[in-house]
């Protein structure tokens, strides 16, 4: 169990503090390889705290490792100690599902909203998906398919015009196959041919849907991109 390993860590950090007789920092020098490694494992435990609790008490953590190491004044029974643990972990899980089912919720509204007002704006089209795209400017090349490779150049923004993803900001195309992208990609794509500018406006479904990258994305965003269509391999 990953909490139970982390913990461990942990403990294995505060019994290094304990050992040596002290609760703050001894600015030890390292020397030696194990002295780096030493040190590598005590700032890899801090991370792990840092990223697993809002607030954490140091002296409390270094307190509980010493009492029950030695069975002395301990505050909780241990049994219990274990469900105090697991219950907590439980309820932040909980609080981050219920966090991103709301921000889910939020986010289709705003979408299908948006969606619902562009498809009445001239020149934008609406496929049998629900994929919404505007033709910039139409190509002459190739037309990619399914088992197409495909080189271009995109710019993509949330509804509010944040850049959470730019070939073009980052000054050099990428390539990738047709079937490796989200949904409105692959579908948008083979609606192109070499040398075609097109804006897709791609539905939460069509994207990353309750399962976005880590990043500016949310759960079920609508996303919009500028393509081009620079080469079909």
């Amino acid at each position: 169990m990953k909490i139970m390993k982390f913990l461990s860590l942990v403990a294995f950090a505060a019994l290094m503090v304990s050992c040596n007789g002290k609760n703050g920092v001894t600015n030890k020098p390292l020397e030696t390889e194990l002295d780096s490694v030493s040190y590598a494992i005590g700032m890899d435990v801090a991370n792990n705290v840092k990223r697993s609790f809002d607030e954490f008490d140091n002296d409390l953590f270094i307190q509980g490792f010493v009492n029950g190491s030695d069975s002395t004044n301990l505050q909780i029974d241990a049994a219990k100690a274990q469900g105090l643990i697991r219950a907590y972990f439980q309820k932040k899980q909980q609080e981050e599902m219920a966090k991103r089912k709301e921000e889910a919720e939020k986010s289709k509204a705003e979408g299908e909203k948006f969606l619902a007002e562009n498809k009445e704006k001239d020149g934008v089209k609406t496929t049998e998906s629900g994929l919404q795209y505007i033709v910039l400017k139409e190509g002459t090349g190739a037309q990619p398919t399914t088992d197409s490779k495909v080189k271009v150049h995109y710019h993509g923004t949330l509804l509010d015009g944040t850049v959470f993803d730019s070939s073009v900001d980052r000054g050099e195309p990428t390539e990738f196959g047709v079937t490796q992208v989200i949904k409105g990609w692959t579908e948008g794509l083979q609606l192109m041919k070499e040398g075609a500018k097109y804006k897709f406006f791609i539905p939460g479904n069509l994207a990353y849907g309750l399962n976005p990258p880590p990043g500016e994305i949310k759960p079920n965003s609508t996303l919009i991109f500028d393509v081009e269509l620079l080469e079909v391999k």
